[in-house]
């Protein structure tokens, strides 16, 4: 590994109360089921943290809340999504300063920009910081990217950008590896979809949604002790919800968290800008999380 960390990362959602303020008990609540389940540690500020739905002082306020609630006991990882690189170091260091260990930073929400632009775009903030950084890398979802020839001339210029995170399939994530020479290390998003796959291609993390964490750890367990039969089977039991998740982002954040409240017994889930429910919807999201079961505490 050329960043020193690896294993499963769940992003934490983002819960709201009645009033519209993000409820921090629930946060500190997924902390605990989080670490509970045996993950290698905890990530925030994605897009399944609904990044983009939240001021600079909401984002701000999460990290922190979530690092108090942390407390050392395992790696934080905090997505930074600011538009300008001036934002992006800013915010960086004072996510660094509240306890996070690495950064995965967000391209900026422009179109048709060059890779040598963006590439100077993330150096300018790598150069900045003293800590291991991740670029997430999903045009499909930011229409925005880099090239796996970008990132790896990005990683040569500024070493510390030693971690990419993809929202991809397992053959991409081959390609990939073999483009940049093994030189990132290579973390999932995509809610943990294939990721037994794209372990054995070479992706040394993930960082699915929370709402199915406990199983994806028990998984990525077996996988890494050789019971590939039992991370099967354990991660099959789990694929349905999944796949039915990834339909687009605010589909999954609007499901992922309702699935998470029910298996954290938090009550009622309030969205903001949130994908409506219909019955059927409900009795999905019902489902899925009887089958999953509570957390563990």
């Amino acid at each position: 590994m050329s960043s020193g960390f690896a294993g499963m990362y769940p992003m934490l959602s983002v819960f709201f109360a009645a009033d519209g303020t993000i409820d921090e008990r629930a946060l500190r609540r997924e902390v605990e089921a989080a670490i509970a389940s045996g993950v290698q540690g905890v990530a925030v500020m994605g897009l399944a943290s609904e990044i983009n739905k939240l001021s600079e002082a909401e984002r701000r306020r999460v990290v922190e809340v979530v690092a108090e609630a942390v407390g050392g006991r395992c790696p934080l990882s905090v997505t930074v999504g600011e538009n300008t690189p001036a934002g992006q170091i800013a915010f960086a260091r004072a996510a660094v300063a509240a306890g996070a260990r690495w950064l995965v930073l967000q391209p900026p929400p422009a179109r048709d920009v060059s890779e040598a632009s963006l590439v100077r775009f993330f150096g300018q903030v790598a150069d900045a910081l003293p800590v291991p950084l991740g670029i997430q890398n999903a045009t499909q979802y930011l229409g925005i990217g880099l090239s796996d020839q970008g990132l790896a001339a990005l990683h040569r210029q500024h070493p510390n950008v030693a971690i990419v995170k993809v929202e991809d399939e397992p053959l991409a994530v081959a390609r990939l590896i073999e483009a940049t020479g093994g030189a990132l290390d290579v973390f999932l998003g995509r809610g943990g979809l294939g990721f037994i796959d794209c372990w054995r291609a070479g992706a040394v993390g993930f960082i699915p949604g929370f709402e199915c964490c406990d199983h994806l750890a028990r998984a990525y367990g077996a996988l890494i002790a050789g019971r590939e039969a039992e991370a099967e089977a354990a991660y099959a039991a789990i694929e349905p919800a999944v796949v039915f998740l990834e339909c687009s982002i605010n589909h999954f954040v609007t499901y992922a968290k309702e699935i998470a409240a029910r298996r954290l017994c938090l009550g009622p889930v309030h969205h903001r800008l949130g994908t409506d429910i219909p019955p059927f919807g409900h009795a999905i999201i019902a489902r899925a999380a009887a089958r999953l079961g509570p957390f563990p505490t």
